[in-house]
């Protein structure tokens, strides 16, 4: 049974992924965890938001930060549930990453994080579009490999849900998170589907792929968009 550990909203949305091939993926996982693949290809993503308002159960005060992540999906070798794997999660909050790395034995990385907003305009045509969204990002913490990553992303269609056994239900409907300590650990989380959006993503720099040990997709990324989502997070338990 679920418990609500952590309260929060995730606003602003960006998920760009990039097709890969499964063996690429499958080495750099730990033991117990096989890749997730959907018509037989396996998926990195770079999914950046702000964490608004994160309190943890019983508290009065929350705490908001910009957040970005590069993560692929896998499903446990018993057959259990498919999830995420995080390679990092990057963050700007001094107080929130040591936290989470405590709580939730994930790999939090300090970062000096901005998420700016401009408000969209339409084109020549007269075709509009939504508010445009920059997020930079610096990673800042100590003795871990370097990053940067600085893109602008906009919606640029109607609001959608992803529909069950769909490619983007495979990308962005997934509630449980795998995580290796000392043991191999799952989370779970719970939010309703995602308000996606068709997006356009401009990316002036990226080195997250190769802080990760991964070689830069040569394709370009698939983008959508999701304004808002309010979560719950539930404590991690050791996966048996």
């Amino acid at each position: 049974m679920q418990r609500d550990l952590l309260t929060m909203t995730w606003r602003d949305a960006l998920f760009a992924h990039w097709p890969v091939e499964p063996e690429l993926v499958a080495e750099r996982l730990p033991d117990g965890l096989d890749v997730a693949t959907d018509d037989g290809q396996a998926w990195l993503g770079i999914v950046g938001f702000e964490m608004t308002d994160i309190r943890p159960r019983g508290s009065p005060i929350g705490l908001s930060f910009p957040e970005l992540n590069l993560r692929t999906y896998v499903e446990p070798e018993d057959g259990g549930q498919r999830g995420v794997y995080f390679f990092n999660l990057d963050a700007a909050d001094r107080i929130g990453v040591p936290v989470a790395r405590a709580l939730f034995a994930l790999p939090y990385y300090r970062a000096e994080m901005r998420v700016a907003r401009e408000r969209g305009d339409a084109d020549t045509a007269g075709e509009e579009f939504g508010d445009a969204v920059t997020l930079t990002h610096r990673r800042t913490h100590r003795n871990v490999s370097p990053a940067r990553f600085d893109a602008t992303y906009r919606p640029t269609g109607e609001v959608f849900r992803p529909e069950p056994g769909s490619l983007e239900a495979f990308l962005v409907e997934n509630y449980r998170f795998y995580t290796q300590g000392r043991r191999l650990y799952r989370g779970d989380i719970r939010h309703e589907p995602w308000p996606l959006q068709e997006a356009t993503v401009e990316i002036r720099a990226n080195t997250l792929f190769e802080a990760n040990g991964f070689e830069r997709p040569e394709s370009e990324p698939l983008v959508h968009y999701a304004e808002r989502s309010d979560v719950t997070a539930d404590r991690i338990r050791r996966v048996e």
